[in-house]
């Protein structure tokens, strides 16, 4: 249902070259330099969960979306809404983490607003963000860009963030504690980009998760995706608690996760490099680019049957970013 209002009533109205690209954000230029802006919200409930924060997410959201786009982040707004009534410790541990994740990841908190609305109409506290980079000389990302022969690589485990918080919702307790992959990406992207200068995709697959993603690429590039249900990570407690739930873990959101979508021959290569950082020592080739099927991902089952990955209809996991 979102996708269906952005086509039928925000594309449209605003339509323009820029935003028909349909990009995490923006690519600008500005005379020598080209400039990467984004704008996000968070409203995740609740405000703190295993492996992070709405502070830290809003943080490392903004810069992972400016670093899909091939650019260096460098600066960020923070706009929040509080409802009357939220505790003032628990809007400093929101700033502190923040302000931590900020330093993490390089970039400056420059400006802002603070808006109160009354009691019982902002549930704690939403955050809006925009971010602004800039984009080195000859990356050329383009979620367009997908061509045949292109191999799809994630860096690691999926569905762990939006399990995090849904577990810690209905009160699952697990033998290994399901934490969220909140985390910024920017290193690893720029790795991949120095290793591999011609890669053509690059994409965070947050609410909607992998399929919603690969989807919105395939769509776009007029290319069909195949998965390798053997080869697409997830772990086994947050597997165990998708049964649970009745979720497929490709549908569910994450906050770490970095899909790239490279020429066939520089994929063992990206594979490794992206290996020797934290944020992808478990990296992975998961699927293949085809001129079959175009506009559809299909997967490759464990039983050797092949299934189609739709879009994601209907909202499995609310207020989960």
């Amino acid at each position: 249902m979102t996708q269906k209002l952005l086509e039928t009533l925000f594309f449209r109205v605003f339509d323009n070259p820029i935003l028909a690209r349909r990009h995490d954000g923006a690519v600008l230029e500005t005379g020598a330099k080209r400039l990467a802006f984004t704008t996000d919200s968070y409203v995740v409930d609740p405000l703190f969960f295993p492996g992070g924060d709405i502070g830290e997410l809003a943080v490392y959201g903004t810069v992972n979306d400016l670093a899909v786009c091939g650019a260096e982040p460098r600066w960020i707004s923070a706009g929040f809404i509080i409802e009357e009534g939220l505790p003032m410790e628990v809007l400093a541990r929101v700033a502190a983490s923040m302000r931590r994740a900020a330093d993490r990841a390089g970039v400056s908190i420059v400006t802002g607003d603070t808006k109160v609305v009354p009691r019982g109409r902002g549930d704690g506290i939403f955050i809006n963000t925009a971010g602004v980079g800039i984009v080195p000389e000859g990356v050329e990302i383009d979620p367009a860009g997908a061509r045949p022969g292109d191999v799809v690589i994630i860096n690691g485990p999926i569905a762990d963030h939006g399990i995090a918080i849904m577990a810690l919702r209905e009160g699952l307790d697990f033998e290994t504690p399901v934490v969220s992959d909140t985390a910024p990406l920017h290193t690893l992207a720029a790795a991949v980009l120095q290793t591999c200068p011609t890669t053509r995709v690059l994409r965070d697959p947050t609410r909607g998760g992998v399929a919603s993603a690969l989807n919105e690429i395939a769509r776009a590039s007029s290319v069909g995706i195949v998965l390798d249900e053997t080869s697409v990570p997830v772990r086994d407690a947050v597997r165990g608690a998708c049964e649970i739930l009745g979720f497929d873990p490709l549908y569910v959101a994450n906050e770490g996760k970095l899909i790239v979508i490279a020429p066939g021959d520089a994929a063992g290569k990206i594979v490794e490099r992206m290996r020797e950082l934290p944020e992808g020592r478990e990296s992975c080739a998961i699927g293949m680019v085809t001129s079959e099927h175009p506009g559809t991902v299909v997967m490759r089952t464990l039983i050797g049957g092949t299934r189609i990955v739709d879009m994601m209809s209907g909202e499995q996991l609310p207020r989960i970013c």
